[in-house]
């Protein structure tokens, strides 16, 4: 006689376990650890990432992984970030987009402190309450108008209500993974992956932290980067453009896979891909276009590339030696030559990929990314959120890693004084580094060793 349900594996009661460890470990990072609690963040990552770690190598069932992704995210939704305080900038831009105010006209101190003439219109009141929880209240916003309009439309649905102004982000980042959900169980098989890859993705311990979490954008640049890719395979190359105009729009990365691109579209499609993309971001800029808007992100840029530095690798190895040499910090002109430098690797690596077929250029997109963050002077956590995405489509599982390890950077929090721990930063990329050289001596990834095709086949099957 049938019976009603099937029996339940040993290995099935593991994952279950695992799901409950990780649904744990989320909720006491989202409601019961402040963020100087160093050790109790980690030992929760640790919770998070080992039961990640397990739940893929005994293959979850896809079934459930997706609801465990869902549920996961979900029970953030009321929380209030604890481990960044970004958000509150969301917030100050979001409210200056919905009362029809430039948020790239002047930084926050240069708003309170002399009113531009629109001031009547502005919740002054609320803006002053929130001045002194920014972290960069000197510096002009840097946030690009996909961000701007998403602040701009949860502060006008809620503009006196913190939470209520989260809730409106977080949904909006929950409908760019079911998006990015549906496109990478869509794009997988057709680059020759199992779809079940997708939860390397969907899963991560740091993809749920840093984007539903602390609401930080990097989960829409993958919705639209993947949504690219999805186009360009049905050969819509403008709407391809478009949807990479949206990506760059919310954050300026993706304009790193351009060399890419131009190798694999050839010259006439490239011209009508430019066009688009140009005109796209023309689109998209447009409410906000100025001559202050063009001056002000210059002067981020500027400062971004010589004055900020945070979870380096190779800038701090070099910075180091030049301190060691000449006796001081070098990062006014370490950090614009390594950016040179980052775009000269880019520039080589598409070189390099020859003419790429469009499902091995994720593969290369990562290489790139990870090129230009290994040279960076700043590499916050969630900046390596696209490169788990795209690991998806690569036997390479280095980004993995360094998402899993990224989170050693916390510890800098552990006082006000901001302090990096050396020892901490040698562990994070040591490891990093042994994982990458240990995958290029086993040749994974086309275009690393000559061995690499079977051992593409090889990972494929598994």
């Amino acid at each position: 006689m049938p019976t009603l349900f099937p029996p339940f594996s040993w290995r099935q009661a593991g994952q279950l376990v695992a799901l409950l460890l990780m649904g744990a470990a989320y909720w006491g990072l989202a409601y019961a650890t402040p963020r100087p609690q160093f050790g109790q963040l980690l030992g929760l990552f640790a919770v998070a990432g080992a039961a990640y770690a397990w739940l893929l190598h005994t293959r979850l069932p896809l079934r459930w992984g997706l609801g465990a992704a869902l549920a996961f995210r979900l029970l953030w939704l009321p929380a209030t970030p604890a481990l960044s305080d970004d958000f509150y900038r969301f917030r100050w831009d979001g409210l200056l987009v919905s009362h029809g105010h430039n948020p790239f006209a002047e930084t926050p101190r240069q708003l309170l402190a002399t009113p531009p003439v629109d001031a009547a219109t502005l919740p002054l009141p609320t803006l002053r309450r929130l001045l002194p929880q920014l972290n960069s209240p000197a510096y002009f916003s840097v946030y690009p108008p996909v961000c701007q309009a998403l602040y701009g439309a949860a502060a006008g649905a809620y503009p006196t209500s913190q939470t209520g102004f989260l809730v409106v982000v977080r949904l909006a980042l929950l409908l760019a993974d079911a998006g990015a959900a549906a496109l990478l169980l869509w794009l997988l098989p057709l680059a020759g992956w199992p779809a079940r890859r997708a939860l390397a993705y969907l899963l991560h311990p740091l993809v749920i932290v840093e984007t539903i979490g602390n609401v930080h954008m990097e989960g829409v640049v993958v919705c639209f980067l993947l949504l690219t890719g999805a186009l360009l395979v049905r050969r819509r190359t403008r709407l391809a453009a478009g949807a990479l105009a949206l990506a760059v729009a919310t954050k300026l990365l993706p304009l790193l896979a351009l060399p890419l691109l131009a190798r694999h579209l050839g010259w006439q499609r490239l011209w009508w891909f430019l066009g688009v993309l140009a005109a796209g971001l023309g689109a998209l800029f447009l409410p906000f276009l100025s001559w202050d808007l063009l001056l002000h992100i210059g002067l981020s840029l500027d400062l971004y590339f010589q004055r900020f530095e945070f979870n380096a690798s190779v800038f701090y190895l070099l910075r180091a030696a030049g301190q060691w040499l000449v006796g001081y910090d070098l990062v006014g002109t370490l950090g614009p030559l390594l950016g040179l430098g980052a775009a000269g690797g880019t520039l080589w690596l598409a070189r390099r990929a020859g003419r790429p077929a469009l499902a091995a250029l994720p593969h290369w997109l990562l290489l790139t990314l990870s090129g230009y963050f290994a040279l960076a002077t700043v590499v916050h956590p969630w900046y390596l959120v696209p490169l788990v995405a795209l690991s998806c489509f690569s036997p390479l599982r280095y980004a993995r890693v360094w998402a899993g390890l990224a989170v050693l950077s916390y510890a800098a929090y552990r006082t006000t004084a901001y302090a990096e721990s050396g020892p901490l930063l040698v562990l994070e990329y040591g490891v990093v580094l042994i994982w990458a050289a240990a995958e290029y001596y086993l040749g994974r990834g086309p275009g690393l060793r000559p061995s690499a095709r079977r051992q593409v086949r090889n990972a494929r099957a598994k």
